[in-house]
């Protein structure tokens, strides 16, 4: 009679995936090349501080000299806006309105491609044109991205102002600025601060009435005379011969030369109505650099109303560089300069570098993350033994090696989001080969089969319960993903990296782990000699816990009172939020080497007073120990930040207008964070704005995506409502808010009053007189505020 063979036994597809890596040669393959590859993505991942946002935003400003506020609002900044607002993809579309100009802002949706809609932008204003109000002078359209914020700048300043003033820095910087353009890596550069060349004509009116000349009529000659063009060709003797008409004025002395005029046949030379003067632009902004105690080379330097001019020269970069790299070669270059641009006398400091602040953050997360793998890897060789302890050491940065490759390929930087991701889930990664190599312990100790067959069974039962919870951290951080507004991008190297670290756990659990284990552990469980493991129900720790848990179990009233005594305890917890008792932020402060302090003196302050009161503020941060260096910026807007770019500081311009950036020691050498610092300076800063009559603000980077404010309040009316009304409401709520516990620096965009004289042309005397009413307002503008009548060629 003939036995019939028994069906070979059912080998589960999973269990076969670890046959196949435990007994195989693949593993050490695949650590090296997930090592090598997880190095090379270290090291080609670009570095940034904080994820990249992509907000696509512009700005359009429109210039409409001589119309009023009301106008403005209700003709030109309400049709504008209303137009932006049906463009599909827009968020937000807000609008600012003043006398003879208006900026209106759309914003996008956070993730809208930025390209599509600045097209959507100019197609929609240009298809409208014909709905301009014919008062509107002029417009331009000025997009606003991330890439547009600098993240190094060089500051020139000079401890001769006697010889070397703002004007002669700024020289020097425009130098410095055209060689930096030429870092393949380098966007936008701006020169910030000091008074640029200029050719600068004054009128004698005495002169100018002898000869029977207009200002009108020498700014008009002076366009109409520096003209050169090409004006065609023509063939002669077989070759053809292009043609230029007119020429550029080839320098001062052309300029004094030229004709302005023809009075009675006698031509009117500039000379011999105006005198020329080749120099620095009038003033219309101060820029300071002082230092505070904490600048090494403090001495001279930290001394009461000592400060010095500055010029800024700012470097953004293009779109997927690295900051780190483009920073560096900033520096390299700026230092290369050096010796050949800056005379004796002139300094340069950089003042900003997001490239360094980015390296050092991220090399700082990545020392936390290694320390913290150390640690978990020394307390698992504690309590299992360095055998065991090897393979966690092993599995560990494999993982995250295959994780920064997906990072990469995913096209995300290397951050501190990122960065957070992975050292958060640490505790999720090293879970795995902890259960795979206690679970392989036990059996090996229990010498109850074959090391391999131990090692195959302690893998295999452990195997479900891996990929359960791989799925549960996937489902609580996928979610993360769909976050809109500016935390959906803030946050989503979370989204992916988290999930993604958990699954690349699970595929080394598969592969690489229980082979680890087994080569780790074999030796030791052959040649053991030792009685074997007593079964797990019959272990002190298993009897510790029958004893602390059984009864909860087994009686009804205790399981009862310990979930109503857990549920009194979550009530409790919940009500620390509620009474205030513990604060309640998206995220902690950040311990920042840099500050700002905005200050908004009521209008009508001349340029002189609010630098005065700017540099009275400065004395009160060159006392601060941690103070390196400050910037003084009055009637400008420093270099923008990301926060800057949100809140439009950049826009600030005008001689009511004032900031202060100030630089601190870094943070291994204070003892304060940058927050305890600026909240220690309020109190002092706050009176001396009290006494001097402006208001100031104190703002520091935010560890997360900016806002407008912390809290943003719209005052909006129906259409009868008079604007007077809306102002006189927003002026007391901004009243009561600044009434509010724990709300500090309460601002609105009520334009405070300011004095304004109307220049009304009787227009029968004009009429009679041959002059017209825009002659005579061009005239007025031209003797306040200047005119551009051309570019001089030298």
């Amino acid at each position: 009679m003939t036995e019939t063979p028994e069906p070979p036994e059912y080998v589960p597809f999973l269990a076969r995936i670890v046959d196949i890596f435990l007994v195989g040669s693949l593993p050490p393959i695949l650590i090296g090349v997930s090592v090598l590859a997880g190095l090379v993505a270290l090291l080609a991942t670009p570095r940034e501080e904080d994820p990249q946002i992509v907000v696509p935003m512009a700005d359009i400003l429109i210039s409409a000299p001589g119309l009023p506020v009301e106008e403005i609002e209700r003709q030109v900044a309400t049709r504008v806006e209303k137009l932006l607002s049906q463009i599909d993809g827009v968020e937000h579309v807000y609008s600012t309105s003043r006398a003879g100009q208006a900026v209106i802002t759309v914003r996008f949706f956070v993730g809208e491609d930025r390209e599509d809609s600045l097209l959507k932008i100019y197609n929609k204003v240009y298809s409208n044109i014909d709905k301009i109000p014919p008062a509107v002078r002029s417009w331009v359209v000025k997009p606003i991205e991330i890439d547009d914020v600098p993240i190094v700048i060089a500051t020139l300043w000079s401890d001769k102002p006697d010889s070397i003033d703002d004007f002669g820095l700024r020289r020097i910087a425009e130098e410095l600025e055209i060689a930096l353009q030429a870092i393949p890596e380098a966007n936008r550069t701006t020169v910030v601060g000091g008074r640029p060349r200029t050719a600068r004509v004054e009128l004698d009116p005495d002169a100018l009435a002898a000869r029977q000349t207009s200002a009108l009529d020498v700014a008009a000659a002076l366009g109409v005379s520096n003209v050169r063009g090409f004006a065609g060709g023509f063939e002669r003797n077989d070759v053809f011969t292009i043609v230029d008409a007119g020429d550029f004025f080839d320098g001062f002395e052309a300029l004094r030369h030229s004709v302005v005029n023809v009075v009675d046949g006698i031509p009117v030379l500039l000379q011999d109505v105006a005198t020329i003067h080749d120099g620095p632009a009038e003033r219309e902004d101060y820029s300071w650099i002082g230092f505070g105690p904490g600048e090494s080379r403090r001495a001279g330097l930290v001394e009461p109303a000592l400060f010095f001019p500055a010029v800024h020269v700012s470097v953004a970069k293009k779109k997927g560089t690295n900051a780190v790299t483009v920073a560096h070669r900033v520096e390299e270059r700026i230092q290369a300069l050096s010796s050949s641009l800056l005379p004796a006398g002139v300094h340069v400091r950089i003042t900003r570098n997001y490239g360094q602040t980015a390296d050092e953050k991220v090399n700082d997360l990545l020392e936390s993350l290694a320390v913290a793998i150390v640690i978990v890897i020394a307390l698992i060789a504690y309590s299992l033994g360095w055998r065991e302890g090897l393979v966690v050491a092993v599995a560990v940065p494999v993982t995250f090696a295959l994780t920064l490759v997906l990072n990469y390929w995913a096209g995300y930087t290397i951050n501190r989001v990122t960065l957070f991701a992975m050292i958060l889930s640490l505790g999720l990664v090293v879970d795995d080969p902890i259960v795979d190599v206690e679970n392989v312990y036990r059996h090996l100790a229990t010498r109850a089969e074959p090391p391999l067959a131990a090692v195959r069974r302690a893998v295999n039962e452990v195997r479900p319960p891996i990929l359960l919870s791989t799925l549960a951290v996937i489902a609580s951080f996928l979610p993360m993903a769909f976050i809109t507004g500016m935390m959906g991008p803030y946050m989503r190297p979370m989204a992916l990296n988290v999930p993604v670290a958990v699954v690349m756990s699970t595929v080394v659990a598969f592969t690489i782990t229980p082979w680890l284990a087994y080569r780790a552990l074999y030796k030791r469980a052959i040649s053991d000699t030792s009685p074997p493991a007593p079964p797990t129900d019959q272990t002190s720790v298993y009897r510790f816990y029958e004893r602390s848990l059984g009864p909860f179990l087994d009686s009804r009233g205790l399981s009862r009172l310990l979930f109503v005594s857990m549920t009194v305890l979550f009530v409790l917890a919940a009500l620390l939020a509620a009474v205030r008792a513990v604060p309640l932020k998206m995220l902690p402060f950040d311990n920042k080497n840099e500050f700002q302090v905005l200050i908004d003196p009521p209008e009508g302050f001349t340029l002189e007073r609010t630098d005065a009161i700017a540099r009275e503020l400065a004395e009160v941060l060159r006392r601060a120990p941690e103070v390196r260096d400050f910037e003084i910026y009055s009637g400008l807007a420093s270099p923008m930040d990301f926060n800057g770019m949100v809140r439009h500081y950049f826009l600030r311009q005008g001689p009511s207008v004032a900031e202060i950036r100030v630089n601190l020691l870094p943070k291994e050498e204070r003892e304060m964070q940058s927050h305890e610092i600026t909240l220690r300076l309020r109190q002092e800063l706050e009176q001396v704005a009290s006494a001097t009559g402006v208001g100031i603000s104190i703002v520091e980077v935010p560890p997360g995506p900016p806002v407008l404010a912390t809290l943003t309040a719209e005052i909006s009316g129906s259409p009868d409502v008079p604007y007077d009304r809306i102002r006189e409401g927003a002026l007391a709520l901004e009243e009561r808010l600044s009434l509010e516990p724990g709300v500090r620096d309460v601002d609105s965009t009520v334009e405070a009053d300011s004095p304004r004289i109307l220049f009304v042309t009787d227009q029968e005397k004009a009429a009679l007189s041959g002059v017209a009413v825009s002659d005579v307002a061009a005239t007025v503008e031209l003797a306040l505020d200047g005119k551009d009548a051309t570019w001089l060629h030298v």
